[in-house]
């Protein structure tokens, strides 16, 4: 499996947040930009202020990031998108961040 192209440059975030549309649910905001690359590219965020511990930001990543593995291979290709996990009192489990992962990318039409 190929691994996923991130998004690591702020002003690429910057881009994705002004001029892409955006999608909510509870934990997470999906925002989607038409990219200028033959690939789809991920860029996660989890704010310290939402999950103050590395730790639980680190883990908060990993789950994002293997549930979109999961869809990988339907989505769309050619676009830029940034997960950003929204504050909550507890830390989301896995099946909880790929429902709403797979609500999200329907609700923008990715899948």
């Amino acid at each position: 499996m190929k691994k996923t192209e991130s998004i690591k440059r702020n002003y690429e975030f910057a881009r994705v947040y002004r001029k892409g549309s955006h999608y909510k649910t509870k934990n997470l905001t999906l925002y989607v930009l038409d990219g200028n690359r033959s690939n789809t590219r991920l860029g996660i965020t989890v704010s310290k202020k939402a999950y103050g511990r590395s730790v639980d930001r680190n883990r908060v990543r990993r789950l994002v990031r293997e549930s979109f593995r999961s869809f990988k291979d339907e989505l769309k290709m050619n676009k830029d998108m940034v997960f950003v996990v929204r504050k909550n009192l507890e830390l989301p489990d896995f099946s909880e961040i790929k429902n709403e992962m797979d609500y999200l990318l329907k609700q923008s039409g990715l899948i």
